[in-house]
């Protein structure tokens, strides 16, 4: 079995003390390999704190495992510690150890989607496993990690064992990997390691022998296993004030070259070619035996690499700053010489040389190459590397590198950012003389000026562009120009002229061969035509199809996101919820992190409006908090549902989420929004019992709706009647809302229910004027948890004379351990009697559609992804017998 040339031999008289208190965790590995070569892949996540011993878990597996396994072959991929690190750095190191086809294809530059898929395939060989190690993860770039997501959704039925390793001690809420973790924890494959410090008692016998205190030494260390260790090896009696003095003590004691080159070598990071190493310093072989020697660097295959990460540090941390930029000179020099195909590293070390038009040349190279791979956060991050050493640099090229920053920022949700870049490019290209690429750039500042909420800016912009491109004849920038302002026309609810400009933008698409300004349009034509009541699925199905067929990672993206919002606005969720989980993969595999936030942010109204409200406040934090840097645009959904559901729960932080949700809207002045934000706000009064402000509210939402459709007419409707205002919109309504405002309300009541709204039922039966229809609201709002509208309920119902009402909500509710409703706890009862939905809908009188909604939020409660798994979690609470 392959496990890397050397890589546990040389680590093998440090292993065995590191893997003191370490059985269970080997034991679980041996596990997920019987059930990965079974057939049943695996997705290991091993964390812990810097020096714990990750790594050298993972290694004595693997040696293990070829004494008891065979068939099974380990190949390692490490993540770069640059600060702006290679893209895919680690599936590159994998294809060189497998080999075939996946090498092959990393060598002729092949797609990431190519390199994504040949890996799975050659992985998942027939009679064997493979073990695939993603080490250092807390470093990865975003190509990386998309990659662990890639193959994480597809380990099952593979023969593929996926162990990935990263510190979790200083992973912050807003990490790429963090906010990954989160989505692959989910995952029916993902299994979770984690290591602890050693015990007091396992110090002990590692200190034993030594004349070292074991209290002094654990206190010291933590018991961090390679801090223990570095202790014990120095020898000395006395506890040093921290291990980096004993690292430094030991580098002391080697001679002035060896020490220059353990300079160079932890400047060149935690990968050494010995020949980059040798060409940088001039140090002879016998250099490099010595410090091998000297335990501080080991030898892993034809590398060299500290012994830890932590001794690399020390070492570089105590370089004099004086020699830091020659040294970096001096590698760079050796990149050069032995011409590396390393364009992330070079711009890395020429930028910390002082070296700009080195910076220049190797950044922008680095920039492309990672946005081909969709690594655009590092893409962005090298044109932005590149831009602060082009003093001096013409006008046009300038503007060429803050074009290319704005495309990839657009990617990543950088909204404001994107607003500054596109506007700079714009006034470059103004000066350079060049009309076709500042309409380019006007154009492409219209789309982000959208995002950062600066709507009336925004249509302003596109009309711009298409003024000084179209006396320019027919271009891509053209086409592009008509598409923008297509969008902004719709998003401005100017639908008839949105379809025509879309038009026009499909014409030239077509004639010019521009699938991706095809795509987009038919986006805009398919959204306008869905509030106009037209065929709207067509349109938005071949843009899908265009965008997939050509590969158009930030289209298809778009026609996700629409198609699942559409779906959702007319209430149509069990057809909606096919693209929210293909929506989601997609964006999140290819990096078009704007999009994957925008759907997010729509699942987070689509739970809120089904009464999934734990699990809607769960995505809103979740996109407010780990997304922090959205576009401001992404951040309007979840705090209206965040405000919203409070106000429902009679909880706290209502005002300061609506406030900053209306702010946004009224910026962006999409009509949309602001009915949507402003219909949040007159419920949040209502529920207060401020009846004045909430009809206010209530009528800024019928100003807003004119131009929308059937569903944003009845909502405008729904809170005009509540708030005793005498306006009304003109034009029909959907389906509730107009056999409510026609009196059918046990008809109205029902089509919520059916539509797995129950919130909006028991409001329907709270104006009913039925005593037992309001007992029936007053239970729905109870079970829900809406403590304030379920106040609301109970004083009206005292006020028109009700006898006997409820004082409070149910105890079983209340006290249930999975927070399940009472109609949720029977839905689970069938469910764990093995009826299928329609069987359950028949038995509860209730619609089939409403049933989905019911076990879906069963399963979201329970934390299962399937029927089965709620069976046997019901059984585990207690809910119902084996």
């Amino acid at each position: 079995m392959s496990t890397g040339v050397g890589r546990a031999a040389a680590k093998a008289d440090t292993d065995g003390v590191k893997l003191l208190e370490r059985d269970s965790a080997l034991a679980s590995l041996a596990e997920y390999a019987r059930d990965a070569l079974a057939g049943d892949g695996r997705l290991v996540l091993v964390g812990g704190e810097a020096g714990v011993g990750k790594s050298s878990l993972v290694e004595a597996f693997t040696e293990r495992l070829a004494g008891t396994m065979p068939a099974a072959r380990a190949a390692w991929g490490l993540c770069d510690g640059l600060s702006t690190p290679r893209p895919l750095g680690p599936l590159f190191d994998i294809a060189g150890e497998l080999g075939g086809e996946l090498l092959e294809r990393s060598r002729a530059r092949a797609s990431r989607d190519e390199l994504f898929a040949t890996l799975l395939r050659q992985a998942d060989a027939p009679g064997e496993l493979h073990v695939l190690v993603l080490e250092d993860l807390h470093w990865a770039d975003e190509a990386t990690i998309d990659l662990l997501r890639f193959l994480g959704r597809r380990l099952r039925g593979a023969r593929i064992l996926l162990i990935a390793t990263y510190r979790d001690d200083d992973l912050q809420s807003r990490d790429l990997l963090r906010i990954a973790l989160g989505d692959i924890a989910t995952q029916r494959t993902t299994r979770r390691i984690g290591l602890a410090p050693l015990s007091v008692r396992a110090v002990e016998h590692l200190a034993g022998g030594s004349g070292i205190e074991p209290a002094d030494l654990h206190r010291l260390t933590g018991g961090n296993p390679f801090f223990v260790t570095e202790v014990v090896r120095s020898g000395s009696a006395a506890v040093p004030a921290s291990a980096r003095d004993v690292v430094l003590a030991r580098v002391a004691t080697l001679g002035e070259d060896a020490r220059a080159v353990l300079n160079a070598g932890a400047l060149i990071g935690n990968r050494i070619d010995p020949r980059l190493l040798a060409a940088a310093t001039g140090g002879p072989p016998s250099v490099l035996d010595e410090l091998v020697m000297s335990g501080l660097l080991i030898g892993d295959g034809g590398l060299l690499t500290f012994r830890h990460e932590l001794t690399r540090l020390a070492v570089e941390q105590a370089i004099p700053q004086h020699r830091v930029s020659l040294i970096h000179a001096r590698i760079l020099a050796a990149l050069g010489e032995l011409g590396r195909d390393d364009d992330a590293g070079a711009a890395f070390h020429a930028e910390a040389a002082g070296d700009a038009p080195a910076v220049l040349r190797y950044a922008v190279r680095a920039a492309r190459r990672a946005a081909e791979l969709g690594s655009h956060r590092e893409s962005a991050a090298q044109y932005e590397r590149a831009l602060r050493c082009a003093d001096g640099v013409p006008p046009a090229e300038l503007a060429e590198l803050y074009d290319a920053l704005a495309a990839e920022l657009s990617l990543v949700d950088r909204g404001p950012r994107v607003c500054e870049v596109a506007g700079q490019a714009r006034e470059l290209w103004h000066r350079a003389g060049n009309r076709l690429r500042e309409g380019a750039a006007q154009r492409r500042l219209s789309a982000a000026l959208r995002y950062a909420c600066r709507g009336r800016e925004a249509l302003a912009a596109a009309e711009d562009a298409l003024a000084t491109l179209a006396p320019l004849g027919p271009t891509a920038e053209l086409a592009w120009a008509w598409a923008t302002l297509a969008s902004q026309r719709m998003v401005s609810e100017q639908h008839e002229l949105a379809i025509a400009t879309a038009a026009r933008a499909q014409e030239l698409a077509v004639a010019l061969g521009l699938p991706e300004v095809h795509s987009d349009a038919l986006i805009t034509e398919g959204c306008s035509r869905a509030i106009l009541g037209g065929d709207w699925l067509g349109p938005l199905g071949r843009a899908l199809d265009l965008g997939l067929a050509h590969g158009l990672d930030e289209q298809v993206g778009r026609a996700y996101i629409n198609l699942h919002g559409m779906l959702c606005t007319k209430r149509r969720y069990p057809e909606a919820e096919r693209y929210y989980q293909e929506g989601v993969a997609y964006c999140d595999e290819h990096d078009v992190r704007t999009y994957a936030t925008c759907i997010r942010a729509e699942r987070v109204n689509t739970l809120a409006d089904t009464g999934r409200w734990d699990e809607s406040l769960a995505l809103g934090e979740y996109v407010l908090t780990n997304r922090v840097d959205a576009s401001p645009l992404n951040r309007v959904t979840p705090l209206v549902c965040l405000g919203l559901i409070r106000a429902r729960r009679g909880e706290d932080g209502v005002w300061p989420a609506l406030d900053e949700a209306a702010e946004l809207a009224d910026g962006c002045e999409g009509p949309q929004w602001i009915a949507f934000v402003r219909a949040a706000r007159a419920e949040a009064y209502w529920l207060e019992g401020r009846q004045e402000p909430a009809r206010r509210e209530a009528e800024l939402v019928a100003d807003a709706v004119a131009g929308g459709d059937e569903w944003a007419r009845g909502l405008a409707v729904f809170w005009l009647r509540r708030t005793g205002s005498d306006r009304m919109p003109e034009g029909t309504l959907a389906e509730p809302y107009r056999l409510e405002a026609d009196g059918d309300w046990p008809a109205a009541a029902d089509r919520w229910d059916e539509g797995g709204s129950a919130y909006e039922a028991a409001l329907v039966l709270l104006e009913s004027g039925d005593e037992d229809a309001r007992r029936r609201a007053l239970g729905i709002l109870d079970d829900l948890g809406a403590a304030a509208a379920a106040r609301v309920a109970r004083q009206r119902m005292r006020r028109e004379g009700v006898r006997a009402v409820p004082a409070g909500p149910r105890a079983a509710t209340r006290a249930h351990p999975a927070g399940l409703t009472r109609r949720e706890r029977e839905v689970l009862a069938l469910i764990c009697a093995g009826h299928t939905n329609a069987e359950i809908a028949e038995r509860l009188f209730i619609a089939v559609k409403t049933v989905d909604h019911h076990v879906s939020a069963v399963l979201g409660k329970l934390g299962v992804a399937t029927r089965s798994g709620a069976a046997k979690e019901a059984v585990r609470l207690g809910l119902v017998t084996a």
